[in-house]
């Protein structure tokens, strides 16, 4: 999905919502765990039910990849069953260099080599360019690079200044939009750093960020909207536990339709007053 097709999307839905599939067989309703495949059982009823109201759907690959291949076989098929008009992101934070990072990038994109056809995937950029190099090599396909997260030990480094003052994060930032444009990279940053975002937006005036921490964790889509957006939006905010968890009982779907569409709603009002 290329830029043009993504802002046309969240246009036309009204929304920059994605969902995540942080889908934990601990966690869902117990009456799943008898389905053959409880993990895509799941997955199968949330996407139906927050299609209408979501442009992107990021499975979490750790809760895929603990599972060994049931695991990967759930997400094949989750991947393959998400509509082709919403965009996907593989949270899988990948970060390493030269050949094993190519195949990093061929696991997530190569459909023909791994079953999988992911849009974007998550890459942590600390090992610098010949880190995320690789995975530009794919065409038409996303880097979504960590910037500035919402974990409390993200300070510890993504907040450290060199001697002119700029932080960390600023410096990946600004670095790494000599490797490629707002068309090919996003940024994570997340939804309780919005004093940041200004910042943040002086610095890539036109990416997209993926911003998660709304809801469950407690970011503001009001606070994210107001610093975040630009003229093609420019933001996918995630929500995973407030949505996919909204209920354990047998109306999951039902409820987290529920909490998607308020998302939507709300996200709706921002983008009406983004375009007056």
């Amino acid at each position: 999905m290329n830029r043009h097709q993504l802002v046309e999307q969240i246009f036309k839905k009204k929304s920059f919502l994605c969902v995540g599939l942080d889908t934990d067989l601990r966690k869902i309703p117990p009456h799943l765990l008898n389905d053959p495949d409880p993990i895509f059982a799941f997955n199968k009823q949330i996407i139906d039910a927050t299609e209408p109201f979501a442009v992107a759907y990021k499975p979490n690959i750790a809760f895929y990849e603990a599972l060994g291949p049931r695991g990967w076989a759930s997400l094949q098929r989750t991947i393959e069953y998400i509509p082709k008009h919403c965009f996907t992101i593989a949270d899988a934070k990948r970060g390493d260099i030269g050949n094993t990072s190519s195949l990093y990038a061929q696991a997530f994109f190569d459909e023909k080599s791994s079953g999988l056809n992911f849009d974007s995937v998550t890459v942590a950029p600390y090992m610098g360019r010949d880190s995320v190099t690789p995975f530009l090599e794919f065409a038409d396909k996303w880097v979504i690079l960590l910037a500035l997260t919402s974990n409390e030990g993200g300070a510890d480094f993504q907040l450290s200044t060199d001697q002119s003052g700029e932080y960390l994060f600023e410096k990946v930032l600004r670095v790494s939009q000599t490797w490629a444009h707002a068309n090919r990279l996003m940024y994570v940053v997340g939804a309780t750093q919005t004093q940041w975002l200004a910042q943040v937006r002086r610095i890539v005036p036109d990416a997209f960020l993926l911003v998660p921490g709304v809801g469950a964790q407690g970011g503001s889509l009001a606070e994210v909207a107001k610093h975040g957006l630009n003229a093609d939006a420019g933001l996918l905010v995630n929500a995973s536990r407030s949505i996919i968890y909204a209920s354990n009982e047998p109306d999951f779907a039902e409820a987290a339709r529920h909490e998607a569409r308020l998302m939507q709603a709300e996200m709706a009002v921002c983008l009406a007053q983004l375009r007056r």
